[in-house]
């Protein structure tokens, strides 16, 4: 991993900061993001780490981290950043579940296309971080309505991109990280953060260009959308 350059978005807690660290103790270039940076105290004590700005809700910030990052390519770009809710129907929430779909499914496209040029630059790497709660297959039980229908939607973003950028030489993968403990997943999730973390590097060490546009499990399965 060493002299790759790595971008990590919502890298200052939960998985993203998993593998923020996983990857910077590997030798890596990392580039971590947060919406409020200087209260990113963890992910900016981690040697190497590289601290930015970035909403993925905005364009302008999404414009403002590729200037940032100059014109060296990017070899792993990590949509990580997400939110959710677990509301039952009676309370579903219109609004709340507007802003989960543009954190979760709109993001994702916003930073991929600002930092387009330096992604073909390295014929680079696009890994989306979806949820099996987004596979219409896998769905048996209802609620989190929009958490789910967020990363069924990532799941079509991702699809879409490998399409426009297979011919750009730039992979698009959309994969699942398990259930994992974080302040989304909850305490009595089956998987730590650094666990995840390190198998997650292996998929996407192991997965490329012949495999864009698929999805993939945490133990390197395809899944079905």
């Amino acid at each position: 991993m060493e002299g790759m350059r790595i971008v990590i978005t919502g890298a200052n807690r939960g998985i993203g900061l998993a593998l923020a660290r996983h990857y910077a103790a590997a030798g890596a270039e990392v580039h971590g993001t947060a919406r409020a940076p200087e209260r990113a105290t963890e992910l900016a004590a981690v040697p190497g780490v590289c601290v930015h700005a970035l909403d993925v809700r905005s364009e302008a910030s999404c414009a403002a981290l590729a200037a940032a990052l100059g014109d060296v390519g990017v070899d792993v770009l990590v949509n990580n950043a997400g939110v959710g809710a677990w509301e039952a129907l009676d309370a579903f929430d219109g609004a709340q579940a507007l802003a989960i779909y543009d954190t979760n499914a709109l993001g994702p496209v916003r930073v991929t296309r600002a930092l387009l040029p330096l992604l073909e630059r390295a014929r680079g790497k696009v890994f989306h971080i979806g949820s099996d709660m987004g596979s219409i297959t896998h769905t048996n039980q209802g609620g989190a309505y929009a958490y789910r229908m967020s990363k069924a939607a990532l799941g079509m973003a991702g699809r879409a991109l490998a399409n426009d950028l297979r011919d750009r030489g730039v992979a698009s993968i959309v994969v699942h990280p398990g259930w994992v403990r974080t302040d989304m997943g909850g305490r009595g999730a089956t998987l730590g953060p650094e666990e995840c973390a390190e198998q997650l590097a292996k998929v996407f060490a192991a997965r490329g260009i012949e495999s864009t546009g698929r999805f993939y499990s945490l133990l390197d399965v395809e899944l079905p959308w």
